[in-house]
């Protein structure tokens, strides 16, 4: 399993690598975000560790250009900003995850990992071929594809995550607390900004209405609601 780590802190880039590659992973390097970018354009990765501060490109640009050419890679965002507002910012370009600096070996091993059983468990059908449809709108999580009668979207892994978590709540109010620690494994003080922005994408691609949403629901005090009915 090929990983790319886009970091320009060679102590850290190499530290990072020789512990990747002590526990099987293969682990390639790049040192600024436009050599990440041509790595990826070369190469297939299961994921990429990616820096912020970097010459050339920032993370948070070369993880929006992955995401606007419909690379849906999982990316691990390091970064020395660590504040709320950042990491938000992070999730919005198109990152699966986020590990501010200085951060343990064990605890980044452990949400690399996580993140790849994660996508794992994004793409597993429950049976062989099965589409979700909802609202009239088909939801492929095989392949992290929304189908409407006007186009085919392709939903991001944190996109897909959610949605699915929602469903196999139907019905229940769940928690921005709840979302933010078992969908993305986050401490419940994190900005649940995110959540709501991405709350917002899905309600433009199930509602019919997506300011007087139906499925998506909203409930005052809590969290959100899935539900057909």
């Amino acid at each position: 399993m090929k990983i790319l780590i886009v970091e320009d802190e060679k102590h850290i880039a190499d530290g990072l690598r020789f512990n990747l590659e002590a526990e099987g992973f293969e682990a390639l390097v790049a040192e600024t975000g436009e050599e990440g970018w041509e790595l990826i354009q070369a190469s297939q990765f299961a994921l990429i560790v990616l820096d912020v501060m970097l010459p050339e490109m920032s993370g948070f640009d070369l993880a929006r250009r992955l995401r606007e050419n419909k690379d849906y890679t999982p990316i691990l965002m390091l970064t020395a900003l660590g504040r709320p507002e950042d990491v938000v910012h992070g999730f919005e370009a198109g990152a699966d995850d986020y590990l501010p600096k200085p951060f343990d070996l064990n605890v980044f091993l452990a949400r690399l990992k996580a993140l790849l059983r994660r996508k794992d468990w994004s793409t597993e059908q429950r049976d062989p071929g099965q589409i979700l449809e909802i609202n009239g709108r088909k939801v492929d999580f095989a392949n992290l594809q929304l189908t409407t009668e006007e186009e085919v979207i392709q939903l991001t892994l944190m996109e897909s995550n959610l949605l699915r978590y929602l469903i196999d709540n139907e019905r229940r109010a769940v928690s921005r607390k709840e979302i933010l620690e078992d969908v993305w494994g986050l401490q419940e003080d994190t900005d649940t900004r995110a959540i709501d922005n991405f709350i917002v994408r899905l309600r433009r691609y199930l509602e019919d209405e997506p300011n007087n949403p139906r499925i998506l629901q909203t409930v005052r005090g809590v969290g959100y609601r899935f539900s057909r009915d």
